[in-house]
């Protein structure tokens, strides 16, 4: 098995941070992400991944201060867990997994807190496999998220999700609203560019709102506060592939018709 690091303030400028590795197009939204890291990592953020070039790694932090609608006092927020290409199945997830159950257990936290899909969802970890690893579903909502935890303090009250995400509807209820920040290193490039593009040549009314802070994120319509689409209030998806005018009408059709709840 490879090393693991830790990207720190100190070395992050020289590695990589796996996504968008070789996408130029997205070099400033990969900047962004960078940029978003660093600040994060005074608030006791961890970026661990594989020593290798390759999209391998594990983000989490501090509940209390995560980019995230949720209520999770004493947890660790695991915003992203990803193991790719030929390194699946080869014990990756678990290891990364394990050193933030240790991180917990050394900070005496009561546990691991995630945000997934119900179903799986775009640029969110895999449900099936946490549940698998001994997490357990402790809220769901009605847009389709999960909340999962893994208690290492069996008598500590369970996460739960913000009243802001609660009706799966956002305050602007015309057209297209995108929610976004820089937490993925893709987003604000789709979100300011690909979807303004997409709107455009379907004279569909758009708004874009960036996720600034943390206090603005934990406020957000979605638990997604990667990117989420909403239309015409009510949340479409978090696949970003949406963004790309050859993509939109493939992904929006697919949505409707699996989810009555947008109809």
């Amino acid at each position: 098995m490879k090393q693991l690091i830790n990207l720190t303030s100190e070395n992050i400028s020289t590695e990589h941070i796996c996504c968008a590795i070789s996408d130029k197009k997205c070099a400033d939204s990969y900047q962004g992400k960078k940029d978003w890291l660093t600040k994060e990592f005074n608030n006791g953020y961890v970026f661990r991944r594989i020593d290798e070039r390759a999209k391998v790694f594990i983000e989490y932090g501090p509940a209390e201060h995560a980019w995230i609608p949720i209520k999770a006092e004493n947890y660790i927020n695991i915003n992203c867990l990803w193991v790719s290409g030929k390194y699946k199945n080869s014990g990756y997830g678990k290891a990364l997994l394990e050193t933030a159950i240790e991180d917990a257990k050394n900070q005496n936290r009561d546990g691991l807190v995630t945000v997934v899909g119900t179903k799986k969802f775009h640029f969110m970890s895999d449900t099936k496999w946490l549940l698998h690893q001994g997490f357990e579903e402790v809220e769901k909502i009605s847009s389709g998220f999960s909340l999962l935890a893994k208690k290492i303090n069996p008598k500590a009250s369970s996460p739960t999700f913000n009243t802001s995400v609660k009706s799966g509807e956002c305050p602007e209820k015309n057209g297209l609203v995108v929610y976004y920040s820089n937490r993925c290193p893709f987003a604000e490039f789709h979100s300011k560019n690909s979807l303004i593009e997409t709107a455009k040549n379907r004279n569909l009314p758009l708004k874009i709102i960036k996720l600034e802070s943390m206090e603005q994120a934990q406020k957000a319509p979605s638990p997604a506060t990667i990117f989420s689409l909403f239309y015409n209030g009510k949340f479409i998806t978090t696949d970003l592939s949406i963004c790309m005018d050859s993509r939109y009408d493939k992904v929006m059709e697919k949505t409707l018709k699996s989810n009555t709840r947008i109809i």
